[in-house]
């Protein structure tokens, strides 16, 4: 039995047979066709985070193709009436699959040790492998994986280390440009690049935007504070001021370079309005792929 965790967890080929099926089903759906792959199948979404996009696209995949799922917010003592190693097992017995949505990693981590069907990381506070997932096929679909070049500009949070790790695997460059203070550890960073299949490093931070938006395909950001960060919001507010996405930022990146971000967005602060409403924001896309990437994952697992 396979969970995803981590990104780092998966060989090259096996996200590379994710994002497959995924642009599989998706066409088959655009052609009006959903077949019954998921039926009889139950999926259930713990969830310990409000969501938009991770439930609403979880919950239409299954029931697309003939499965169902179970909502279980704070109503089900979720971490407060018993320990993990009583109620995952238990949980996931009336299960095929388990999205997590969580604040701690290491709690989602070790619900897959208990659980009895595969586990998914619908988000933690160190990762968001799901978004990765739907990015790269996103980036994928637009200009391929072998000439694209990824810039995210902001904080190293959850969702740039995925995408890091994601790139990492995929021998796609990436870099990443953050104040210093807000910066993934060197250390990890030369981790990551020793774990590729490259001759040179893939994987580079830098505290310069227009460093690392130069040539680039893609221009990535986030919410500076994330969720559970609110507090940070006038400090990070001020930190990141030089590294909105604007159409300066952007004027540096490849001519047709285009625009992403993993929503919700905070107009004027991490992105300008006139870049995400413009022809070069394929946010809605990447948005959608949500859905896609997410059922040629749990597809994947269905067959391990």
């Amino acid at each position: 039995m396979k969970h995803l965790i981590d990104l780092m967890e998966l060989t090259q080929a096996e996200i590379l047979e994710i994002l497959a099926l995924g642009k599989q089903l998706k066409s088959e759906v655009k052609a009006g066709r959903r077949d019954p792959i998921f039926a009889g199948r139950v999926l259930g979404l713990l969830f310990e985070k409000p969501s938009l996009r991770t439930r609403v696209s979880f919950e239409a995949l299954i029931s697309q193709h003939g499965g169902s799922s179970l909502y279980l917010g704070a109503d089900v003592g979720w971490q407060q009436r018993e320990p993990i190693r009583d109620f995952i097992p238990v949980l996931t017995s009336y299960l095929d699959f388990l999205v997590i949505r969580a604040k701690s990693h290491e709690v989602v981590a070790q619900a897959a040790e208990y659980s009895r069907c595969p586990v998914i990381n619908g988000l933690t506070d160190y990762s968001h492998p799901c978004q990765a997932l739907a990015d790269l096929m996103t980036i994928d679909e637009i200009h391929g994986l072998k000439n694209s070049r990824i810039a995210y500009v902001g904080d190293a949070n959850n969702v740039s280390r995925s995408l890091a790790m994601i790139c990492c695997r995929l021998n796609v460059p990436f870099t990443i440009a953050a104040p210093v203070g807000y910066q993934f550890a060197n250390e990890w960073i030369g981790e990551l690049n020793s774990a590729t299949t490259a001759r040179q490093p893939l994987i580079q931070q830098t505290d310069d935007p227009y460093v690392a938006v130069r040539g680039a395909n893609f221009v990535y950001t986030d919410v500076w504070a994330s969720m559970g960060q609110e507090a940070e919001h006038a400090k990070r507010a001020k930190d990141f001021a030089t590294f909105q996405v604007n159409e300066k930022l952007m004027a540096t990146a490849a001519p047709n370079a285009k625009f992403l971000h993993c929503l919700p967005a905070r107009r004027g602060e991490e992105v300008s309005a006139e870049v995400i409403d413009s022809d070069r924001s394929v946010i809605v896309v990447q948005a959608e792929n949500r859905l896609h990437a997410q059922k040629g994952l749990v597809a994947w697992l269905m067959t391990k």
